[in-house]
């Protein structure tokens, strides 16, 4: 990694998991496989925080540790880039095993559990089928009835533009966003009275 850590793909630590680095690579994974309208690739970075948006719109009251793991979905492909499912199962090797190991090693590391509940995972999962309709219709030249088929609708109360940035953008705006979120979780420090 840029900052020097050496993770070890098949048995990764906590220990050796920087959020620069994620952002870094997150910000220039392109996602659509950089098939996409624009100027810039819609990266993996802006995708996340859309994400956590999301999340945090449709389910404002959750816990806000799992802001971090809406922003933190999709952290393994910062090391493993982005396939899509299809081609996931076509590999023959147990691909969702591999990108639990580093998700729980990222989780850990930054003071989530392992293992998200099933129904944090169920919101994310379709906080993140909503952002894919968004970038569908907005940036990969779907038409409405295609997306809604194959990522469901889109709930009125989300209303997004897509604008691809350049990956340095990108990759400011995860940072900052995990920043925000980090801030958020610390305890409220008791004031001494005089």
């Amino acid at each position: 990694m840029l900052s020097g850590r050496r993770l070890d793909l098949l048995d990764p630590s906590p220990l050796d998991i920087e959020i620069e680095d994620i952002a870094h690579g997150l910000a220039r994974v392109a996602r659509w496989n950089g098939q996409t309208r624009g100027a810039h690739a819609f990266s993996v970075a802006e995708h996340s925080v859309i994400v956590e948006h999301i999340v945090r719109t449709l389910y404002p009251k959750i816990d806000k540790r799992w802001f971090l793991a809406a922003l933190l979905h999709d952290s393994s492909e910062y090391v493993i880039g982005d396939m899509i499912s299809p081609f996931k199962a076509a590999l023959g090797v147990n691909y969702r095993e591999f990108e639990d190991r580093l998700e729980a090693a990222v989780h850990i590391r930054f003071g989530l559990p392992p293992k998200a509940p099933a129904d944090v995972k169920r919101k994310i999962k379709r906080a993140d089928r909503i952002c894919a309709h968004l970038e569908a219709v907005q940036i990969a030249g779907f038409g409405e009835t295609e997306a809604r088929q194959f990522f469901g609708p889109v709930p009125a109360e989300i209303e997004l533009e897509i604008r691809p940035v350049p990956a340095n953008k990108a990759q400011i705006l995860f940072v900052e966003r995990f920043n925000e979120l980090m801030q958020a979780m610390e305890p409220k420090k008791m004031r001494r009275s005089a």
